[in-house]
This record gives C-alpha cells, sequence and structure tokens, in this order.
C-alpha cells in the first residue's frame, strides 16, 4: 500500500512538472507568440530549439548556435535569448547585436510603433535604428558563428562594453606614446 501510495505521488510530481513545462511554451511556436504581439515572426531566426515565456510575458528563447543573419545590416544571435514582451514591443532585450560599420551594438529592445507605418525600431543605446517591417516577415536563415569569427565578442559580450572610459583613455594615451616613441627615433 506504501508503495501503491508513493508511485502515485510521483507520477502525480512527474505530471506536473511536465505540464508546468508544457504550459509555459504550450502549443503554440515562438514566432506564433510574437505575432500574436504585433511582432514580425522574423525578429527570431530559424533555430530555435526551445523557448520559455511566463504571465509577464519574461522569455527566454535557446538557439542551437550562436549565429548571424542579415539583413539591412547583420545581426548577431547568442544561443540564449531573453527579454519581456508586450504588446508591439520587447524591452530588457539581451542577447541580439546590431552592426554598424564595424562595431558591434547590443541590442536593447525593439518597438514597432504603428503596424500601418511598416517601420520598426532597435534600441541599441545611443540611437534607435529604424528599418522596414517586410524585413522581418519570416525567421531568416543564420549562419553559424565560429569563435574565431566572433570578432568583437567575448563570451557573449561586447568587448566594447568590457571597456571602462578610464581604460580605454590610457590605452588611447599608451597608443599616442607609441607614436611619440617612434617619431622621436
Amino acid at each position: 500500500m506504501l508503495h501503491f501510495v508513493l508511485l502515485t505521488l510521483l507520477l502525480s510530481f512527474l505530471q506536473s512538472l511536465a505540464a508546468s513545462h508544457h504550459s509555459s511554451s504550450s502549443a503554440s511556436s515562438i514566432y506564433e507568440i510574437l505575432k500574436s504581439h504585433g511582432l514580425p515572426m522574423g525578429l527570431l531566426p530559424k533555430g530555435v530549439t526551445d523557448f520559455r515565456i511566463d504571465a509577464d510575458g519574461q522569455f527566454e528563447v535557446y538557439l542551437d548556435r550562436a549565429c548571424n543573419a542579415k539583413f539591412e545590416s547583420e545581426l548577431h544571435y547568442d544561443r540564449n535569448v531573453s527579454g519581456t514582451l508586450s504588446y508591439g514591443q520587447i524591452g530588457a532585450l539581451s542577447g541580439i547585436s546590431a552592426q554598424e560599420l564595424f562595431l558591434w551594438f547590443p541590442v536593447k529592445g525593439i518597438r514597432v510603433d504603428i503596424p500601418s507605418s511598416g517601420l520598426i525600431y532597435f534600441d541599441v543605446g545611443v540611437v534607435f535604428k529604424q528599418f522596414s517591417l517586410s524585413l522581418f516577415e519570416t525567421p531568416p536563415d543564420c549562419t553559424a558563428v565560429r569563435a574565431e569569427e566572433m570578432g568583437g565578442f567575448h563570451d557573449g559580450k561586447l568587448i566594447a562594453e568590457a571597456l571602462s572610459k578610464s581604460q580605454s583613455g590610457k590605452l588611447r594615451y599608451r597608443l599616442d606614446q607609441g607614436h611619440f616613441a617612434r617619431e622621436v627615433l
């Protein structure tokens, strides 16, 4: 009898655990969830292996690999992307970076103001980059990024973010001193 009770408790625990996992991602895909929140499905690339979203809109998306996708400019996706989803926007975003010229900037948020405008805005900290919504209609193919190709990235963070202002000042001073020494010799 005790074994039966323990087995029943174990089975009910496993069933509730499985139900909580499935309720976070239910039967719909992350692409359908984006669409139902007034966002284009192509904000995330192909290759999503799993995702979780809670009642407050906080989500985590897991990709099979870090990768880059090409739009008007290039976007980098870490293996894990997270943020807070609300209608027409994603806030507190991490795991996506946008390239401008030769620099990578973390995308901190994404918003669609007026869907009929056909525009979407990416908050990259210093400015909002504006793109056509039509670029993000379908999930893009995403090219795997090898460690040696990651250039400005270090453990998923931008190297530019890792340097403090004082360190960059010291670096500039040392470069100027090295240049001066070459001119004197």
